[in-house]
């Protein structure tokens, strides 16, 4: 049996562990979109996935039905796009710069939570929400007079991975976790079959193929570079997942939540030893900014809880007495 510190110091070595493979595995994205398309590489990632973790089920004998299935089919297409969004964003983007736009999603629970659940939020979050806007403006330096369809849309992966974040905490809690990773590979399939099908059959306007090729393309015949990159990706994934899943079932998450930031180092660790890829100064205020507002949200989140129920603790011990 592990002692406190131990599955603390456990968990926190599976989280930044997983983080470093991700970090890794997605500067493969580049050399997949070099032989096809985004939805191609969503659709061809999931069947690998799903027949793997098909595998695990048999093996196991493991129910795969979800206990709230609408529930579970919602989170997996939110996350689905969310992740999409940050994929197509790492073609065009720093992968460091385009990760914080992802790691934003701590500043949108907390505005969701505000208007859709009520959460109570002290001046620490509300400053650290400014904070974290600021950052985000500071990473994407949208050009206010020219603004496009792209300009914002990696901060729409922020904002879709939050919604899903809630989905899953306040409808999806006591789902089994295999379940829940099952549902999301099925969503990125069906997302990738739908664009695929949706730019197979209808022609999209030039400035469309020539800013963003990689989201408008249909179906290419798969080459072997593409099929062992992606196959390479969704190994990765799989693991990382795993490491995750088995570092929050050992220690306290909301702890272990800060390391997943160390995502940011290592991605911009081998975009700069993969593509000698570095953000600019400017980009880095925003990252650090942006990583700052999450901590002191997730910190304070906690703080938050602890005051919550040692609040409810007293007030059962008075009515007992």
């Amino acid at each position: 049996m592990q002692n406190g510190s131990s599955q603390v110091l456990n968990g926190t070595l599976m989280v930044v562990g997983s983080m470093a493979v991700i970090g890794l595995i997605d500067n493969f994205i580049r050399y997949i979109v070099e032989e096809a398309n985004l939805w191609q590489f969503y659709l061809i990632r999931a069947i690998f996935a799903c027949g793997i973790l098909g595998i695990y089920f048999l093996w196991r004998k493991q129910e795969i039905r979800p206990k709230r299935t609408w529930a579970v089919a919602l989170r997996s297409l939110l996350l689905a796009g969310a992740i999409f969004i940050y994929f197509g964003s790492i073609t065009v983007m720093p992968i460091a710069e385009a990760g914080a736009t992802l790691f934003s999603s701590p500043i949108f629970v907390l505005v969701f939570s505000f208007f859709l659940f009520g959460t109570k939020v002290g001046y620490w979050r509300i400053g650290a929400v400014v904070i974290g806007f600021v950052g985000v403006l500071l990473v994407l330096k949208p050009d206010l007079i020219n603004l496009g369809l792209f300009t914002l849309l990696p901060l729409m992966a922020g904002i879709l991975y939050a919604l899903g974040q809630l989905i899953t905490r306040h409808f999806c809690s006591d789902e089994n976790t295999s379940v829940v990773l099952l549902g999301f590979f099925v969503a990125t399939g069906l997302l990738g079959a739908v664009g695929l099908l949706v730019f197979s059959i209808f022609e999209v306007p030039d400035r469309w193929s020539d800013t963003a090729a990689h989201l408008t393309g249909g179906w290419v015949e798969p080459t072997g570079r593409f099929m062992f990159w992606t196959f390479i990706q969704c190994i990765g994934s799989l693991v990382a997942v795993t490491g995750l899943i088995r570092g929050y079932q050992i220690a306290e998450p909301t702890y272990l939540a800060v390391f997943e930031y160390s995502f940011l180092i290592f991605a911009g660790f081998w975009a700069w030893m993969l593509w000698n890829e570095i953000p600019d100064a400017i980009a880095f205020i925003g990252i650090a900014m942006i990583v700052s507002a999450g901590i002191v949200i997730t910190l304070r989140s906690k703080s938050a809880a602890w005051r919550c129920a040692h609040h409810a603790v007293n007030t059962d011990f008075r009515r007992g007495h």
